[in-house]
Protein backbone atom coordinates (compact mmCIF):
# COMPACT_ATOMS: atom_id res chain seq x y z
CA UNK A 1 0.00 0.00 0.00
CA UNK A 2 1.33 3.57 -0.75
CA UNK A 3 1.97 5.14 2.39
CA UNK A 4 2.57 8.94 2.62
CA UNK A 5 2.10 12.16 4.68
CA UNK A 6 1.80 14.65 1.49
CA UNK A 7 -1.20 16.16 0.48
CA UNK A 8 -3.80 14.89 -1.64
CA UNK A 9 -4.08 15.53 -5.10
CA UNK A 10 -7.75 15.77 -6.74
CA UNK A 11 -9.05 13.96 -3.92
CA UNK A 12 -9.31 14.89 -0.35
CA UNK A 13 -8.34 13.31 3.01
CA UNK A 14 -10.61 11.51 5.61
CA UNK A 15 -10.19 9.78 9.35
CA UNK A 16 -11.00 6.54 9.84
CA UNK A 17 -11.45 4.75 13.46
CA UNK A 18 -10.97 1.38 13.20
CA UNK A 19 -10.53 -0.28 16.70
CA UNK A 20 -9.54 -3.68 17.06
CA UNK A 21 -10.20 -6.19 20.13
CA UNK A 22 -6.23 -6.11 20.61
CA UNK A 23 -5.37 -2.60 19.31
CA UNK A 24 -7.03 0.61 17.90
CA UNK A 25 -5.25 2.97 15.46
CA UNK A 26 -6.58 6.20 13.52
CA UNK A 27 -5.39 6.68 9.90
CA UNK A 28 -6.02 9.08 7.95
CA UNK A 29 -7.05 8.55 4.28
CA UNK A 30 -6.00 10.76 1.18
CA UNK A 31 -7.56 9.29 -1.43
CA UNK A 32 -7.54 10.96 -5.20
CA UNK A 33 -7.73 9.38 -8.81
CA UNK A 34 -4.47 6.88 -8.74
CA UNK A 35 -6.07 5.32 -5.34
CA UNK A 36 -5.31 5.49 -1.50
CA UNK A 37 -2.78 6.77 0.55
CA UNK A 38 -2.62 5.97 4.01
CA UNK A 39 -0.86 8.03 6.82
CA UNK A 40 -1.11 6.33 10.08
CA UNK A 41 -1.60 8.96 13.13
CA UNK A 42 -2.02 7.17 16.43
CA UNK A 43 -2.48 3.61 17.85
CA UNK A 44 -2.79 2.55 21.05
CA UNK A 45 -3.87 -1.12 22.88
CA UNK A 46 -7.06 -2.74 23.46
CA UNK A 47 -7.59 -5.05 25.42
CA UNK A 48 -10.11 -7.06 28.60
CA UNK A 49 -9.80 -5.00 31.82
CA UNK A 50 -10.40 -7.80 34.37
CA UNK A 51 -12.46 -6.61 37.88
CA UNK A 52 -13.64 -8.25 40.53
CA UNK A 53 -17.30 -8.76 40.77
CA UNK A 54 -18.84 -10.38 43.89
CA UNK A 55 -17.70 -14.38 43.46
CA UNK A 56 -16.36 -13.77 40.04
CA UNK A 57 -13.62 -12.18 37.66
CA UNK A 58 -15.41 -10.52 35.42
CA UNK A 59 -13.50 -9.23 31.66
CA UNK A 60 -14.86 -5.36 30.55
CA UNK A 61 -13.73 -3.24 28.34
CA UNK A 62 -12.30 0.28 28.91
CA UNK A 63 -14.51 2.55 26.49
CA UNK A 64 -13.43 5.27 28.53
CA UNK A 65 -10.09 4.77 27.63
CA UNK A 66 -10.39 3.86 24.04
CA UNK A 67 -12.49 7.26 23.52
CA UNK A 68 -9.73 9.06 24.75
CA UNK A 69 -7.32 7.54 22.41
CA UNK A 70 -9.47 8.38 19.70
CA UNK A 71 -10.13 12.19 20.33
CA UNK A 72 -5.90 12.17 20.92
CA UNK A 73 -5.90 10.28 17.62
CA UNK A 74 -8.20 12.63 15.95
CA UNK A 75 -6.25 16.23 17.33
CA UNK A 76 -3.06 14.80 15.85
CA UNK A 77 -5.31 13.72 12.51
CA UNK A 78 -6.30 17.38 12.41
CA UNK A 79 -2.80 18.68 13.49
CA UNK A 80 -1.95 17.19 10.74
CA UNK A 81 -4.57 17.40 7.93
CA UNK A 82 -6.85 20.27 8.64
CA UNK A 83 -9.05 19.64 5.46
CA UNK A 84 -10.49 16.06 6.51
CA UNK A 85 -13.68 15.44 5.49
CA UNK A 86 -15.09 13.22 7.39
CA UNK A 87 -14.51 10.84 9.95
CA UNK A 88 -15.81 6.78 10.20
CA UNK A 89 -15.69 4.33 12.99
CA UNK A 90 -15.51 0.11 12.86
CA UNK A 91 -14.83 -1.83 15.46
CA UNK A 92 -15.43 -5.83 16.24
CA UNK A 93 -19.02 -6.89 16.55
CA UNK A 94 -21.18 -7.91 19.39
CA UNK A 95 -20.73 -6.16 22.54
CA UNK A 96 -22.35 -2.64 23.99
CA UNK A 97 -22.86 0.06 26.15
CA UNK A 98 -26.06 0.59 28.16
CA UNK A 99 -26.75 4.32 28.72
CA UNK A 100 -29.71 5.62 30.83
CA UNK A 101 -30.38 9.36 29.76
CA UNK A 102 -27.86 9.62 28.02
CA UNK A 103 -25.47 8.11 30.74
CA UNK A 104 -22.85 4.79 30.52
CA UNK A 105 -24.08 2.24 33.12
CA UNK A 106 -20.68 0.72 33.67
CA UNK A 107 -18.10 -0.74 31.79
CA UNK A 108 -19.45 -2.75 28.21
CA UNK A 109 -18.87 -6.72 28.89
CA UNK A 110 -15.79 -8.52 26.91
CA UNK A 111 -17.13 -10.70 24.39
CA UNK A 112 -14.64 -13.98 26.07
CA UNK A 113 -16.59 -13.10 29.89
CA UNK A 114 -18.58 -16.02 30.26
CA UNK A 115 -21.44 -14.16 31.93
CA UNK A 116 -23.30 -14.39 28.37
CA UNK A 117 -23.22 -18.07 28.43
CA UNK A 118 -26.55 -17.69 31.05
CA UNK A 119 -28.38 -16.21 28.50
CA UNK A 120 -28.73 -19.06 25.68
CA UNK A 121 -31.16 -21.09 27.49
CA UNK A 122 -34.00 -18.68 28.09
CA UNK A 123 -33.55 -17.61 24.43
CA UNK A 124 -34.15 -20.42 23.03
CA UNK A 125 -36.64 -21.60 25.44
CA UNK A 126 -38.40 -18.54 24.00
CA UNK A 127 -37.78 -19.18 20.66
CA UNK A 128 -36.39 -22.74 19.22
CA UNK A 129 -32.69 -22.61 17.44
CA UNK A 130 -34.60 -23.53 14.16
CA UNK A 131 -36.90 -20.46 14.72
CA UNK A 132 -33.74 -18.41 15.98
CA UNK A 133 -32.06 -19.15 12.85
CA UNK A 134 -35.35 -18.72 10.57
CA UNK A 135 -35.49 -14.94 11.53
CA UNK A 136 -32.05 -13.55 12.15
CA UNK A 137 -29.92 -16.19 9.69
CA UNK A 138 -26.99 -16.32 12.44
CA UNK A 139 -24.04 -18.79 13.13
CA UNK A 140 -25.15 -20.13 17.21
CA UNK A 141 -22.10 -17.97 18.89
CA UNK A 142 -22.63 -18.37 22.58
CA UNK A 143 -21.64 -14.84 23.24
CA UNK A 144 -23.77 -13.60 20.41
CA UNK A 145 -25.21 -10.22 21.72
CA UNK A 146 -28.42 -11.46 21.49
CA UNK A 147 -27.31 -13.78 24.42
CA UNK A 148 -25.56 -11.31 26.22
CA UNK A 149 -28.22 -9.18 26.78
CA UNK A 150 -30.38 -11.79 28.11
CA UNK A 151 -27.76 -12.18 30.91
CA UNK A 152 -27.83 -8.94 31.49
CA UNK A 153 -28.89 -8.36 35.09
CA UNK A 154 -28.81 -4.27 34.62
CA UNK A 155 -30.74 -4.43 31.03
CA UNK A 156 -33.92 -2.82 33.10
CA UNK A 157 -32.09 0.33 34.54
CA UNK A 158 -31.08 1.18 30.37
CA UNK A 159 -33.18 3.30 27.91
CA UNK A 160 -30.56 2.80 24.97
CA UNK A 161 -28.11 -0.07 24.18
CA UNK A 162 -25.46 0.91 21.68
CA UNK A 163 -22.75 -1.09 20.24
CA UNK A 164 -18.86 -0.04 20.74
CA UNK A 165 -18.88 2.00 17.28
CA UNK A 166 -22.40 3.41 17.61
CA UNK A 167 -21.48 4.75 21.11
CA UNK A 168 -18.64 6.45 20.53
CA UNK A 169 -20.15 8.09 17.46
CA UNK A 170 -22.88 9.50 20.64
CA UNK A 171 -20.00 10.99 22.71
CA UNK A 172 -18.61 12.58 19.07
CA UNK A 173 -21.71 13.88 17.93
CA UNK A 174 -24.63 13.15 20.80
CA UNK A 175 -26.96 11.53 18.02
CA UNK A 176 -28.02 7.69 18.50
CA UNK A 177 -27.96 5.17 15.64
CA UNK A 178 -27.25 1.83 15.12
CA UNK A 179 -25.10 1.03 11.91
CA UNK A 180 -26.69 -2.15 10.09
CA UNK A 181 -23.82 -4.32 9.73
CA UNK A 182 -23.13 -4.38 13.03
CA UNK A 183 -26.75 -4.25 13.97
CA UNK A 184 -26.72 -7.57 12.09
CA UNK A 185 -24.33 -9.04 14.57
CA UNK A 186 -26.51 -8.76 17.24
CA UNK A 187 -29.27 -11.59 16.80
CA UNK A 188 -32.04 -8.93 17.09
CA UNK A 189 -31.83 -8.03 13.26
CA UNK A 190 -34.22 -10.23 10.70
CA UNK A 191 -32.20 -11.50 7.93
CA UNK A 192 -34.81 -10.69 5.50
CA UNK A 193 -36.36 -7.74 6.53
CA UNK A 194 -33.29 -6.25 7.77
CA UNK A 195 -35.49 -4.34 10.57
CA UNK A 196 -35.18 -5.21 14.33
CA UNK A 197 -37.42 -8.01 14.65
CA UNK A 198 -40.10 -7.70 17.74
CA UNK A 199 -39.95 -11.25 18.69
CA UNK A 200 -36.21 -11.78 19.12
CA UNK A 201 -36.45 -8.47 21.30
CA UNK A 202 -39.33 -10.32 23.36
CA UNK A 203 -37.14 -13.20 23.41
CA UNK A 204 -33.83 -11.30 24.92
CA UNK A 205 -36.36 -9.56 27.47
CA UNK A 206 -35.11 -5.76 26.04
CA UNK A 207 -37.07 -3.26 26.80
CA UNK A 208 -39.39 -1.15 25.20
CA UNK A 209 -37.40 1.50 22.68
CA UNK A 210 -33.69 0.34 24.21
CA UNK A 211 -32.46 -0.20 20.49
CA UNK A 212 -31.88 2.45 18.18
CA UNK A 213 -33.20 3.69 15.14
CA UNK A 214 -31.38 1.65 12.13
CA UNK A 215 -28.78 3.85 9.73
CA UNK A 216 -26.81 2.52 6.93
CA UNK A 217 -22.93 2.96 5.92
CA UNK A 218 -22.55 6.29 3.89
CA UNK A 219 -25.44 7.74 5.99
CA UNK A 220 -23.88 11.23 8.22
CA UNK A 221 -24.57 10.19 11.56
CA UNK A 222 -24.14 13.97 12.18
CA UNK A 223 -21.29 16.72 13.21
CA UNK A 224 -19.05 16.84 16.17
CA UNK A 225 -20.08 18.76 19.62
CA UNK A 226 -18.87 22.05 19.48
CA UNK A 227 -16.50 20.60 22.63
CA UNK A 228 -15.71 17.53 20.81
CA UNK A 229 -14.39 19.67 18.00
CA UNK A 230 -12.51 22.03 20.19
CA UNK A 231 -11.29 18.76 21.91
CA UNK A 232 -9.89 17.54 18.44
CA UNK A 233 -9.33 21.15 16.63
CA UNK A 234 -10.70 20.27 13.50
CA UNK A 235 -14.87 19.87 12.87
CA UNK A 236 -16.02 17.05 10.09
CA UNK A 237 -18.77 15.56 10.36
CA UNK A 238 -18.98 11.58 11.76
CA UNK A 239 -19.80 9.19 8.44
CA UNK A 240 -21.72 5.75 9.01
CA UNK A 241 -19.47 2.87 7.06
CA UNK A 242 -19.44 -0.91 8.03
CA UNK A 243 -18.82 -0.58 11.06
CA UNK A 244 -18.14 -3.81 11.87
CA UNK A 245 -14.93 -4.12 11.04
CA UNK A 246 -14.88 -7.29 8.67
CA UNK A 247 -17.80 -5.59 7.21
CA UNK A 248 -15.28 -2.67 5.56
CA UNK A 249 -12.62 -5.29 5.27
CA UNK A 250 -14.88 -6.69 3.10
CA UNK A 251 -15.56 -3.64 1.11
CA UNK A 252 -11.22 -4.01 0.39
CA UNK A 253 -10.78 -6.96 -0.76
CA UNK A 254 -9.27 -6.12 -4.23
CA UNK A 255 -10.98 -8.67 -6.43
CA UNK A 256 -11.69 -8.27 -10.18
CA UNK A 257 -14.41 -11.00 -10.27
CA UNK A 258 -17.34 -11.97 -8.71
CA UNK A 259 -15.77 -15.92 -7.83
CA UNK A 260 -14.17 -15.25 -4.58
CA UNK A 261 -13.99 -16.42 -0.78
CA UNK A 262 -12.12 -14.40 1.42
CA UNK A 263 -10.78 -14.37 5.13
CA UNK A 264 -10.61 -11.48 7.15
CA UNK A 265 -7.93 -12.71 9.73
CA UNK A 266 -6.60 -11.31 12.12
CA UNK A 267 -7.79 -12.06 16.40
CA UNK A 268 -10.91 -14.03 14.84
CA UNK A 269 -11.23 -15.56 11.25
CA UNK A 270 -14.36 -15.00 9.22
CA UNK A 271 -14.20 -17.41 6.05
CA UNK A 272 -17.31 -16.41 3.76
CA UNK A 273 -18.07 -15.30 0.37
CA UNK A 274 -20.48 -12.19 -0.61
CA UNK A 275 -24.35 -12.87 -1.66
CA UNK A 276 -27.11 -11.17 -2.92
CA UNK A 277 -29.41 -12.65 -0.61
CA UNK A 278 -29.54 -14.16 3.28
CA UNK A 279 -29.41 -18.25 2.67
CA UNK A 280 -32.10 -19.23 5.52
CA UNK A 281 -32.04 -23.05 4.82
CA UNK A 282 -31.31 -26.06 7.37
CA UNK A 283 -28.51 -27.07 5.71
CA UNK A 284 -26.46 -23.46 6.42
CA UNK A 285 -27.78 -23.72 9.92
CA UNK A 286 -27.17 -27.37 10.40
CA UNK A 287 -23.19 -26.04 9.33
CA UNK A 288 -23.44 -23.44 11.54
CA UNK A 289 -23.03 -20.74 9.09
CA UNK A 290 -23.74 -17.12 9.75
CA UNK A 291 -25.54 -14.24 7.42
CA UNK A 292 -24.28 -10.86 8.73
CA UNK A 293 -24.89 -7.40 6.73
CA UNK A 294 -22.54 -6.04 4.23
CA UNK A 295 -22.44 -2.36 2.68
CA UNK A 296 -24.46 -1.75 -0.05
CA UNK A 297 -27.38 -4.32 1.60
CA UNK A 298 -24.62 -7.31 0.28
CA UNK A 299 -24.72 -10.20 2.79
CA UNK A 300 -21.69 -11.81 4.10
CA UNK A 301 -22.13 -15.81 4.21
CA UNK A 302 -19.93 -16.77 6.07
CA UNK A 303 -18.17 -18.90 9.92
CA UNK A 304 -16.42 -17.21 12.55
CA UNK A 305 -13.18 -19.20 12.53
CA UNK A 306 -10.52 -19.06 15.59
CA UNK A 307 -7.90 -16.95 14.35
CA UNK A 308 -4.69 -15.57 15.38
CA UNK A 309 -5.54 -15.62 18.93
CA UNK A 310 -4.00 -19.19 18.97
CA UNK A 311 -0.48 -18.29 18.39
CA UNK A 312 -0.64 -14.52 20.26
CA UNK A 313 -2.01 -15.95 23.19
CA UNK A 314 0.67 -18.75 23.17
CA UNK A 315 3.31 -16.03 22.90
CA UNK A 316 2.16 -14.55 25.61
CA UNK A 317 2.33 -17.59 27.13
CA UNK A 318 5.53 -18.30 26.77
CA UNK A 319 6.54 -14.92 27.37
CA UNK A 320 4.92 -14.71 30.52
CA UNK A 321 8.60 -16.34 31.47
CA UNK A 322 10.01 -13.42 30.58
CA UNK A 323 11.52 -14.14 27.83
CA UNK A 324 11.03 -12.28 24.44
CA UNK A 325 9.51 -13.84 21.40
CA UNK A 326 11.26 -13.46 18.34
CA UNK A 327 7.60 -14.16 16.11
CA UNK A 328 9.59 -13.85 12.48
CA UNK A 329 12.26 -16.35 13.47
CA UNK A 330 9.63 -18.46 15.50
CA UNK A 331 7.75 -18.61 12.25
CA UNK A 332 10.28 -19.30 10.57
CA UNK A 333 11.27 -22.31 12.62
CA UNK A 334 7.56 -23.40 12.45
CA UNK A 335 7.65 -23.34 8.18
CA UNK A 336 11.38 -25.61 8.53
CA UNK A 337 9.44 -28.56 10.34
CA UNK A 338 9.44 -31.90 8.42
CA UNK A 339 7.82 -34.16 10.81
CA UNK A 340 3.61 -34.82 11.52
CA UNK A 341 1.76 -32.34 13.94
CA UNK A 342 -1.60 -32.64 15.39
CA UNK A 343 -4.26 -31.12 13.39
CA UNK A 344 -6.77 -30.31 16.27
CA UNK A 345 -10.22 -28.24 16.26
CA UNK A 346 -9.80 -24.93 16.41
CA UNK A 347 -13.20 -24.09 17.30
CA UNK A 348 -13.18 -26.10 20.72
CA UNK A 349 -14.49 -23.45 23.20
CA UNK A 350 -11.74 -24.51 25.18
CA UNK A 351 -9.58 -22.56 23.38
CA UNK A 352 -11.67 -19.48 23.86
CA UNK A 353 -10.73 -18.14 26.86
CA UNK A 354 -7.48 -15.99 27.42
CA UNK A 355 -5.29 -18.62 29.27
CA UNK A 356 -2.09 -21.15 29.01
CA UNK A 357 -2.75 -22.14 24.95
CA UNK A 358 -0.15 -24.91 24.43
CA UNK A 359 -0.94 -26.46 27.36
CA UNK A 360 -4.58 -26.49 26.56
CA UNK A 361 -3.48 -27.55 22.79
CA UNK A 362 -1.74 -30.55 24.53
CA UNK A 363 -4.62 -31.37 26.91
CA UNK A 364 -6.96 -31.61 23.88
CA UNK A 365 -4.36 -33.74 21.48
CA UNK A 366 -3.79 -35.36 24.69
CA UNK A 367 -8.15 -36.52 24.94
CA UNK A 368 -8.06 -37.35 21.54
CA UNK A 369 -5.44 -39.97 21.43
CA UNK A 370 -2.70 -37.70 19.50
CA UNK A 371 0.69 -36.48 20.44
CA UNK A 372 1.58 -33.23 21.13
CA UNK A 373 3.86 -30.58 20.12
CA UNK A 374 7.17 -31.03 21.48
CA UNK A 375 8.37 -27.72 20.45
CA UNK A 376 7.59 -23.90 20.22
CA UNK A 377 7.67 -24.42 16.49
CA UNK A 378 5.76 -27.77 16.43
CA UNK A 379 3.46 -25.72 18.01
CA UNK A 380 3.08 -22.93 16.00
CA UNK A 381 2.85 -25.33 12.87
CA UNK A 382 -0.09 -27.63 14.21
CA UNK A 383 -1.54 -24.30 15.05
CA UNK A 384 -1.67 -23.06 11.76
CA UNK A 385 -1.79 -26.37 9.60
CA UNK A 386 -5.16 -26.80 11.98
CA UNK A 387 -6.65 -22.69 10.85
CA UNK A 388 -5.81 -24.01 7.48
CA UNK A 389 -8.12 -27.17 7.83
CA UNK A 390 -10.48 -25.36 9.11
CA UNK A 391 -10.73 -22.54 6.74
CA UNK A 392 -10.84 -25.46 3.76
CA UNK A 393 -13.28 -27.21 5.44
CA UNK A 394 -15.45 -24.16 5.63
CA UNK A 395 -15.14 -23.42 2.01
CA UNK A 396 -16.27 -26.20 1.03
CA UNK A 397 -18.93 -26.38 3.49
CA UNK A 398 -20.29 -22.65 2.33
CA UNK A 399 -19.78 -23.82 -1.89
CA UNK A 400 -21.87 -26.84 -1.42
CA UNK A 401 -24.88 -24.51 0.28
CA UNK A 402 -24.08 -22.04 -1.99
CA UNK A 403 -23.26 -23.81 -5.13
CA UNK A 404 -20.83 -20.48 -5.66
CA UNK A 405 -17.65 -21.14 -8.01
CA UNK A 406 -14.94 -20.21 -5.65
CA UNK A 407 -11.75 -19.78 -7.90
CA UNK A 408 -9.56 -17.86 -5.32
CA UNK A 409 -9.27 -16.78 -1.83
CA UNK A 410 -8.52 -13.96 -1.02
CA UNK A 411 -7.13 -13.08 2.97
CA UNK A 412 -7.14 -9.40 4.08
CA UNK A 413 -5.93 -8.24 7.38
CA UNK A 414 -3.22 -9.17 10.10
CA UNK A 415 -2.77 -12.88 8.83
CA UNK A 416 -2.03 -12.11 5.35
CA UNK A 417 1.11 -11.24 6.35
CA UNK A 418 1.78 -14.70 7.87
CA UNK A 419 3.27 -16.12 4.42
CA UNK A 420 2.90 -19.66 6.25
CA UNK A 421 -0.72 -19.41 6.95
CA UNK A 422 -1.24 -18.53 3.26
CA UNK A 423 0.54 -20.79 1.46
CA UNK A 424 -0.90 -23.87 3.45
CA UNK A 425 -4.28 -22.43 2.98
CA UNK A 426 -3.40 -22.32 -0.65
CA UNK A 427 -2.15 -26.13 -0.08
CA UNK A 428 -5.16 -27.04 2.29
CA UNK A 429 -7.72 -25.53 -0.14
CA UNK A 430 -6.18 -26.07 -3.60
CA UNK A 431 -6.88 -22.77 -4.56
CA UNK A 432 -4.52 -19.75 -5.31
CA UNK A 433 -4.62 -17.33 -2.56
CA UNK A 434 -4.23 -13.68 -2.53
CA UNK A 435 -2.93 -11.91 0.50
CA UNK A 436 -3.63 -8.24 1.71
CA UNK A 437 -3.76 -5.67 2.11
CA UNK A 438 -3.19 -5.53 5.59
CA UNK A 439 -5.07 -2.55 6.63
CA UNK A 440 -8.11 -3.85 4.73
CA UNK A 441 -10.70 -2.76 7.28
CA UNK A 442 -9.38 1.06 7.52
CA UNK A 443 -8.92 1.29 3.82
CA UNK A 444 -13.03 -0.39 3.58
CA UNK A 445 -13.56 2.41 5.79
CA UNK A 446 -11.96 4.98 3.95
CA UNK A 447 -13.61 4.35 0.73
CA UNK A 448 -17.08 4.54 1.86
CA UNK A 449 -15.91 7.79 3.51
CA UNK A 450 -15.19 9.16 0.13
CA UNK A 451 -17.68 7.60 -1.48
CA UNK A 452 -20.25 9.17 0.65
CA UNK A 453 -18.48 12.85 0.31
CA UNK A 454 -17.72 12.61 -3.13
CA UNK A 455 -13.77 12.35 -3.16
CA UNK A 456 -11.99 11.59 -6.19
CA UNK A 457 -14.95 11.21 -8.16
CA UNK A 458 -15.86 8.40 -5.97
CA UNK A 459 -19.76 9.78 -5.20
CA UNK A 460 -22.21 6.94 -6.01
CA UNK A 461 -19.66 4.41 -7.13
CA UNK A 462 -20.55 0.74 -6.92
CA UNK A 463 -19.11 -1.62 -4.38
CA UNK A 464 -16.75 -3.39 -7.23
CA UNK A 465 -16.09 0.26 -8.36
CA UNK A 466 -14.72 0.58 -5.05
CA UNK A 467 -12.63 -2.64 -5.25
CA UNK A 468 -11.18 -1.95 -8.26
CA UNK A 469 -9.85 1.86 -6.14
CA UNK A 470 -8.09 -1.00 -3.93
CA UNK A 471 -6.52 -3.32 -6.33
CA UNK A 472 -4.94 0.17 -7.73
CA UNK A 473 -3.53 0.82 -4.75
CA UNK A 474 -2.24 -2.49 -3.11
CA UNK A 475 -0.46 -5.49 -4.84
CA UNK A 476 -1.36 -8.66 -3.81
CA UNK A 477 0.51 -11.41 -3.03
CA UNK A 478 -0.30 -14.66 -5.11
CA UNK A 479 0.45 -18.07 -2.83
CA UNK A 480 0.03 -21.21 -5.35
CA UNK A 481 -1.21 -24.68 -4.11
CA UNK A 482 1.64 -27.02 -4.13
CA UNK A 483 0.37 -30.22 -2.85
CA UNK A 484 -2.75 -31.83 -4.89
CA UNK A 485 -5.65 -32.53 -3.13
CA UNK A 486 -8.94 -35.11 -4.01
CA UNK A 487 -11.95 -34.17 -1.77
CA UNK A 488 -14.31 -33.14 -4.40
CA UNK A 489 -16.96 -29.76 -4.18
CA UNK A 490 -20.54 -29.46 -5.38
CA UNK A 491 -19.64 -27.57 -8.71
CA UNK A 492 -18.17 -29.67 -11.40
CA UNK A 493 -16.65 -27.35 -13.04
CA UNK A 494 -14.03 -27.00 -9.92
CA UNK A 495 -12.00 -29.08 -7.29
CA UNK A 496 -11.92 -27.91 -3.80
CA UNK A 497 -9.76 -29.19 -1.29
CA UNK A 498 -9.77 -29.86 2.43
Amino acid sequence: MRSSGGPSIAGGSVAAVDLGATSGRVIVGHVDTDGVRTEHVARFPNGPVTLHEHDREALHWDVVELYQQVTAGLRDAFGRNPDIASIGIDSWAVDYGLLRDGRLLGLPSHYRDDRHEHGVAPVHAAVDSAELYSRNGLQHLPFNTLFQWAADPTLHLADRALLVPDLLGYWLTGVEAAERTNASTTGALNATTRGWDPALRAAAGLPSGLLPTLRDPGDRLGPLLPAVADLVGGSAPVTLVGSHDTASAVVAVPATTGDFAYISSGTWSLVGVELEAPVLSDAARDANCTNEGGVDGRVRFLKNVSGLWLLSESVRTWERGGERIDLEALLASAAAVTAPVPVFDVADESFTPPGDMPARIASWCSEHGLSAPATRAEFVRSILESLAVAYAATLATIATITGKDIRQVHIVGGGSQNRLLCQLTADRTGLPVLAGPVEATALGNILVQARAAGLAGLGGASLEALRTVVARTVEPVRYTPTTERTTTRSTPRRRMSV
